[in-house]
């Protein structure tokens, strides 16, 4: 039987310019040119500020009562049971070597000394931090050149003692007697003995916001930027205290981080979707970089924000007189030259 011929080997040919094959392509499917362009950058690739959308979360969450009932137990049953080892210790030692009993009995109070001290510090950490707070409640009630007056002396005394602060002190001193008039005294407080203090909580935030940045964008180990940010942010907002007065401490700064986190995440700032991120990590700043560097900018960014509420919320009086620091001005200034020649905010 005569074998059937196969079908020719080859290739095979359109003729796309033909009649009746400019709408068809290979069996009815569209034509090439017709598929839509693909997207520059995905938008589930965009970055997002994981970091910082993490780092405000855990700071802005509030345990539940199970929980503070839970690890209030926990350490309490803990200090407990140290103390009575501690003790039953100490006493049988004193039974049985006396030298060595009273030698441990010394440490033991040298010990409980210290812990004393730094209860009495935090106390007073929390203490100037509601006197901060009283003065800043009181400048949205003065009325008249007496209260403003009053109010200046509580400010000035604030800042007694501090070497960095003898030169407003003077010129506020010296211009005070000049001044007769509410607002006009409150300014010439702010100017002279805050302005300086803005300068450098400023930069302050563009170094933490910085170093947010560049962790992000060069390290590539899971949760590092998330530990990067955290540990930045907490440095960043007890640097900013101090230089407003606010002397640190463990409770004092969780007290700051947990009020200024949670009044962003309340008011969405630590949202990426806005004009001001957009503008730091949109556009063609993304198409240059990778994803990575873009995650680092937007990280930065959100970090000058949380700077921003810092200051705000550690400074004694609200900005009147002075120009309250802009977020894109410290973002522009941080991240400028950080990851190319361009990166303005």
């Amino acid at each position: 039987m005569p074998k059937s011929k196969g079908p020719k080997s080859g290739p095979v040919f359109f003729d796309l310019d033909a009649e009746g094959n400019a709408d068809t392509f290979a069996g009815g499917q569209s034509h090439p040119a017709d598929a839509p362009p693909v997207p520059e950058t995905m938008p589930e690739m965009a970055p997002d500020g994981h970091a910082m959308q993490s780092v405000a979360a855990l700071a802005a969450r509030r345990p539940s009562v199970l929980a503070r009932l839970f690890w209030g137990l926990l350490l309490s049953l803990l200090t407990f049971v140290i103390s009575v080892a501690a003790w039953g210790f100490v006493t049988d030692l004193l039974a049985a070597n006396p030298v060595l009993g009273w030698i441990a009995t010394g440490l033991g109070a040298s010990f409980v000394t210290v812990l004393a001290v730094i209860a009495v510090r935090e106390f007073a950490t929390l203490a100037r931090l509601k006197r901060i707070d009283g003065i800043k409640a009181a400048a949205a009630e003065v009325t008249d050149l007496t209260a403003a007056r009053a109010l200046t002396a509580r400010l000035t005394a604030l800042y007694a003692g501090r070497a960095d602060m003898r030169w407003g002190q003077d010129r506020l001193a010296e211009a005070n007697a000049d001044v007769f008039d509410a607002d006009a005294q409150l300014a010439l407080a702010e100017t002279a003995l805050l302005a300086p203090l803005d300068a450098r909580a400023t930069r302050e935030v563009e170094a933490a916001a910085r170093q947010v940045a560049t962790v992000t964008a060069l390290v590539p180990l899971a949760l590092a930027d998330v530990v990067a940010a955290l540990v930045a942010n907490l440095r960043m907002i007890r640097r900013i205290a101090e230089i407003y007065g606010g002397r640190g401490g463990v409770l004092g700064n969780l007290r700051l981080t947990r009020s200024v986190l949670t009044h962003l995440v309340a008011t969405g700032a630590v949202a990426v979707g806005d004009d001001l991120i957009s503008s730091v990590a949109g556009g063609g700043l993304l198409s240059k970089v990778s994803r990575r560097f873009g995650e680092g900018i937007v990280n930065g960014a959100l970090t000058a924000r949380v700077g921003v509420a810092a200051i705000e919320v550690c400074r004694p009086l609200p900005f009147v007189a002075q120009s309250r620091p802009s977020v894109s001005g410290v973002v522009g200034r941080a991240l400028t030259g950080l990851f190319g020649s361009k990166a303005e905010g």
